[in-house]
């Protein structure tokens, strides 16, 4: 039997083997600690780890200074919203967000409003789930000290005007923090020419390894201030304590090298699967609906709906196929879709809906077997449903 296809790639992405290769080493013989710097084993462990650090900057187009490891991007995003909020001190509290963030920004965002740390504007989006950047700037505030948007959505793929928020946060002079993860091994993020003040990063969305993400902060033009969450050790300029995992940054280094050279072609490639696969289900499979912005999205990425089917009844119906119902870290929910009610789809259709998301691993074979699977399941599962 053959594993199932996998288009899930929007919750984690299979480890590339020349990522394994390069990991391997750091879990064996090459074992020091980077913080041991009295001996060969921890000379090595700390050349590994800047050359990581260089790697993933020139992914954003930052200095390997500016470049924070930390556990995921979870960490990173509650790092870079904590942090800025409380490096703000007297200036503000206010926090300008998006009712479409990954929850780690919109959790941690809520969680300080409710502890009375931070006030805090949410943006809505528009149906296909992108939010206009002349609304983000409508919402600052003379005491707002940071506003997050992120750069694509996990749910639906819609890719935001990051650039544009972007310079009028940079004119307003308030720090943009922009989460990244979704988006960066698809579509080119940097620093600076977007006008981010933070971006956050996950290697296991890069074909890297889990546990390794990474808070990208600008140390100048302007420098954006940061309280560390974690304390003793010193590690990362202070900024978080801990000892790195050495492999899986290694790892995460060689995820986002490949990520730089090899992107473009694959976003082509995984984008004509994209639409083979969109393509064909709209074809064959009535009262199908898309969500998102079609024009302006992940490439490997379709959110559809399908008229009379329960998504998770699909799912189950189709064990020899990964899709998901939605973002990876809400999957859990028995609620509908936060993201798709700010984008005003009704209840029932969001419960009907489900993300395919494609990558590096996807083929047309693969395609082709899922189309095939979701046709025959759709038919087979409202001919149950229709009264005899």
């Amino acid at each position: 039997m053959r594993a199932p296809v996998y288009l899930d790639h929007l919750a984690t992405t299979p480890i590339d083997p020349r990522v394994l290769d390069a990991m391997l080493p750091y879990l064996r013989e090459r074992f020091g600690h980077p913080g041991s710097r009295s001996h060969a084993y921890g000379w090595e462990a700390e050349q590994a780890v800047e050359a990581a650090r260089a790697r993933v900057a020139d992914l954003v187009g930052a200095d390997p200074k500016e470049v924070v490891f930390t556990s995921g991007g979870t960490e990173a995003d509650t790092l870079a919203v904590q942090g800025v909020v409380a490096a703000a001190g007297a200036r503000g509290r206010h926090v300008v967000t998006t009712v479409v963030e990954q929850r780690s920004v919109r959790d941690t965002v809520r969680a300080l409003v409710a502890r009375g740390r931070a006030e805090a504007t949410e943006v809505a989006c528009d149906a296909a789930g992108r939010v206009a950047a002349e609304a983000v700037e409508a919402a600052i505030r003379p005491d707002t000290v940071l506003v997050c948007c992120q750069a694509a959505n996990a749910e639906v793929g819609t890719c935001q005007p990051v650039a544009e928020v972007g310079a009028r946060c940079l004119a307003r002079g308030v720090p943009l923090h922009v989460d990244a993860r979704h988006a960066l091994g698809h579509v080119a993020l940097d620093l600076r020419r977007d006008g981010a003040a933070t971006l956050s990063l996950a290697a296991h969305l890069l074909g890297g390894p889990k546990g390794a993400g990474a808070l990208v902060a600008r140390r100048k033009d302007p420098r954006v201030r940061v309280e560390p969450l974690l304390l003793g050790g010193g590690q990362e300029r202070g900024l978080r304590a801990g000892t790195p995992d050495v492999a899986a940054l290694v790892g995460f280094g060689v995820a986002a090298e490949l990520v730089r050279r090899e992107r473009d072609a694959e976003a082509a490639r995984v984008a004509a699967l994209r639409d083979r696969l969109e393509g064909a289900v709209l074809a064959r499979v009535s009262g199908v609906a898309r969500h998102g912005d079609v024009g302006r999205r992940l490439p490997g990425t379709t959110s559809l709906a399908f008229e009379g089917v329960e998504a998770e009844a699909l799912l189950m119906g189709m064990p020899d196929v990964a899709a998901a119902t939605g973002a990876g870290c809400a999957s859990a929910s028995l609620e509908p879709s936060y993201v798709l009610r700010a984008m005003g789809v009704p209840d029932a259709d969001a419960n009907r809906t489900v993300r395919f998301s494609l990558g590096r691993t996807t083929t047309e074979e693969d395609v082709d077997l899922v189309v095939a699977r979701v046709a025959a399941t759709v038919e087979r599962l409202r001919a149950m449903a229709t009264p005899r």
